[in-house]
């Protein structure tokens, strides 16, 4: 999310015009007046405010508000379905997809594609990712939309506020800086890299279809390994240097087996994606031979649960536990309103939940708090690394619409302040 704005009169008026777009965005489509009623700004300075950002192509005027309101109706506004566009990509263990949403968060391109990344150079994923991030910009264009900004998902540490790969464990990769081959590949065009995990809670946060949204809550999500991210006060919390949220390996039982990271017990040793199929009796090869593509081997649990296979929902029981005693942890230290379960962990919920549930239920220091009704399954599912992706490029439209210009309307460069996403 856009940096915040010095004190001055300049810096007021680019807050106000987020909170004129933040207003329609969230509301929309409102009259100018019932902007003005929400932010608390005068008709007259709302109406100068919204003139700049129809003039910058980021909203539009429909004609006139629906009737019902005493006095002449105004023209409603809307967020500009043809304004600027975000993109998102995410790196996975075994696939690549890219997508490009409006100012409305609405996905208007996508595409996907198994990919074997594990211990795959960096050069070549890269290299596939900027083919796949040219063709969904170019479809965006033919809608009538202007990619302004790359943000990619990564299943790893990412050094905050950079583009460098600190170490991610089930890539291989470590100490890959994967930003500068982007920006190469993609002229012109502003990228930022993050966690996967917590571009999963940050979709959730804007995108999630919760009424209200909640404003503190851990997210826990899953590709090959397990990855949580914290949202308090409705900000990403990320630490001192941005590896904030790595329950996976947080140790359930101390004197487990030996995980990648060096310790012992992690849960991403008995909640992980092969640790489950282990627990099953199957082998990674032989789940992806039977449903071959991108959360195969998920795929392939979930049916064997759902048909009554007794090892396969043994082993999710098993999981399930351990993400409870790792989350209760989690939950007794910050008290957040929800925990929320998304990621490839959705389709497997039916049989993680009862043990997971029981588990904190035991374990919390509020007894008035029940562990039962704690947990929510994120509507996301899969897609909230991507989808949290590419909504941190708008959201940063929306904190600081005026550094954005369309390039018709202003006769500026058409471009945004990189997101902290």
């Amino acid at each position: 999310m856009a940096a915040p704005l010095p004190n001055t009169q300049q810096a007021m008026r680019r807050r106000n015009l987020s909170l004129v777009l933040h207003a329609v965005a969230a509301h929309g489509p409102l009259s100018r007046a019932s902007v003005a009623a929400r932010v608390g700004l005068t008709r007259a300075a709302v109406s100068t405010l919204v003139d700049e950002l129809i003039r910058d192509g980021l909203l539009v005027e429909l004609g006139p508000s629906r009737p019902g309101t005493v006095g002449r109706p105004g023209s409603a506004l809307q967020l500009n379905e043809r304004g600027p566009a975000g993109l998102g990509a995410e790196i996975g263990v075994d696939h690549l997809a890219v997508c490009a949403v409006d100012l409305a968060g609405r996905v208007r391109a996508r595409t996907e594609i198994a990919s074997a990344n594990r211990d795959r150079s960096p050069a070549p994923v890269l290299t596939q990712l900027s083919s796949l991030v040219r063709q969904v910009a170019a479809e965006a264009e033919l809608a009538g939309l202007r990619p302004v900004g790359l943000s990619v998902a990564v299943p790893g540490l990412v050094a905050r506020d950079s583009s460098l790969v600190v170490r991610a464990p089930n890539l291989g990769w470590e100490g890959v800086d994967i930003g500068p081959e982007l920006r190469t590949a993609l002229p012109g065009l502003p990228v930022t890299v993050d966690n996967e995990a917590n571009l999963s809670a940050l979709a959730e946060l804007w995108r999630g279809g919760h009424d209200p949204a909640p404003r503190d809550f851990v997210h826990v999500s899953a590709e090959i390994g397990i990855g949580a991210a914290v949202v308090l006060e409705g900000q990403l919390l990320r630490g001192t240097h941005g590896f904030a949220g790595e329950l996976g390996h947080v140790p359930v039982r101390p004197e487990g087996p030996e995980c990648a990271c060096g310790g012992r017990g992690c849960l991403e040793q008995y909640a992980g994606e092969e640790a489950v199929l282990r627990a099953s009796g199957l082998s990674p090869e032989e789940a992806a031979a039977q449903h071959p593509g991108p959360g195969g081997r998920i795929t392939v649990l979930a049916v064997r649960a759902a048909s009554g296979d007794q090892r396969v929902r043994r082993a999710l029981r098993g999981a399930g536990s351990a993400l409870g005693i790792a989350l209760a942890g989690a939950v007794n230290l910050l008290d957040p309103e929800k925990v929320v379960l998304g990621g490839a962990l959705t389709p497997l919920a039916p049989w993680l939940l009862p043990a997971l549930e029981r588990e904190l239920g035991r374990r919390l220091t509020d007894p008035a708090r029940p562990g039962s009704g704690a947990v929510t399954v994120s509507r996301l599912g899969p897609d909230g690394p991507l989808l949290g992706a590419a909504n941190s490029v708008v959201q940063a439209v929306l904190d600081d619409p005026a550094g954005f210009r369309d390039p018709a309307g202003a006769g500026e460069p058409a471009g945004i302040r990189g997101s902290d996403a």
